[in-house]
């Protein structure tokens, strides 16, 4: 098993002790039949969920004795009432069922906190997840409170930094044709996969009309960036709140196999300030502590459904080795999107 290389920054996840307490967003579901009459908009296990989800902007369903992941996105979908499908730009994930999409990253590596597709102009509302597949002492989803996490880095003079510069997201994206029968050592993602086409002019125009910067290199490599603030308007709290993080860096693939040994420099990924200055390791190394401060675990067990909203909290795991005999597998439901305007000046 190959090993992240010396001196990478690996997220700690939490501090031990839970950000916000569980039982503000729990609801065991051992007294609810979880049949058809549970899943009417106006029963009492819908309104709260909605009440809960209202309320924190996350909610956890445990004990459901739920096994089929349909069944899992029906009651998920008395929140997430509004799923997205995907038109190109973001990094699209297979399918396992209708409308539910596997995780899209291997189990070796970690995933740093993230909020989902904030590296285009059209992100979501909020995420389900759906646990199929279970592992009896590891393998937790964790959720950092982004309302802590926004304070925090603004009392430093490095998210003053991101509140003044903004980001830039730059993505290389791969031609899946230049890789056609390798071991596609060093992919993360093809621009026929991301854009939905094969067609190289319909990529860019596609990238474009997703508010991306985009160009072609060498051996039809397809460069984007995207300008943006680091923060994003939450108009249900009537306030800005961070939306970004080292998740768009090279650093992602700190421990993700078949890329991990490219140097940082040719890694698809960069996160730079938007004047394209970069970080330095120390600014990178803060903005996975804040995180990390905030952090919540979401330990799974079969029938579990995490409905988490994609603005008041950021999501990631740590790497998972599976040992014979053991699989886990969580379903995820995009939720509704929306178009991003960045931060509003008197939202601070």
């Amino acid at each position: 098993m190959l090993q992240p290389l010396p001196g990478v920054i690996e997220p700690r996840w939490w501090t031990g002790s839970s950000a916000l307490p569980p039982e503000s967003f729990t609801i065991d579901c051992s007294a609810y039949s979880m049949g058809a009459g549970d899943l009417e908009k106006d029963s009492a296990l819908a309104q709260r969920m909605r009440s809960v989800f209202d309320e924190i902007g996350l909610v956890y369903l445990v004990n459901t004795r739920l096994t089929d992941l349909s069944a899992m996105r029906e009651f998920a979908k008395l929140v997430v009432d509004d799923e997205m499908h995907y038109k190109g730009g973001a990094n699209p994930r297979d399918n396992l069922t209708k409308n539910v999409y596997e995780v899209g990253a291997p189990l070796e590596a970690w995933l740093h906190y993230h909020h989902e597709m904030a590296y285009v102009s059209h992100s979501t509302k909020m995420l389900g997840f759906l646990c199929h597949k279970a592992l009896p002492d590891r393998g937790h989803t964790f959720v950092s409170d982004n309302l802590g996490a926004t304070e925090a880095i603004l009392e430093t003079d490095f998210g003053q930094k991101l509140k003044e510069l903004g980001i830039c997201y730059h993505r290389n994206l791969t031609d899946r044709e230049a890789f056609a029968g390798t071991d596609q050592i060093g992919v993360y993602n093809h621009w026929q996969k991301s854009m939905l086409t094969d067609d190289p002019d319909e990529a860019i125009a596609m990238a474009r009309s997703r508010g991306l910067e985009a160009e072609w290199g060498p051996n039809r490599l397809l460069n984007t960036r995207y300008y943006v603030s680091a923060f994003e308007y939450f108009p249900k709290l009537d306030r800005n709140l961070l939306y970004s993080s080292v998740a768009d860096d090279g650093m992602w693939f700190d421990a993700w196999p078949k890329v991990m040994h490219l140097p940082y420099e040719e890694r698809p990924l960069k996160l730079t300030f938007g004047d394209d200055t970069d970080m330095t390791r120390e600014e990178k190394q803060l903005f996975v502590d804040i995180y990390d401060r905030f952090g919540i675990p979401i330990p799974w067990s079969v029938g579990d459904i995490a409905i988490v909203c994609n603005y008041r909290f950021a999501h990631g795991r740590p790497s998972i080795r599976l040992s014979d005999g053991e699989a886990r597998e969580l379903g995820v439901l995009i939720g509704e999107s929306f178009e991003r305007v960045g931060d509003l000046p008197d939202k601070w």
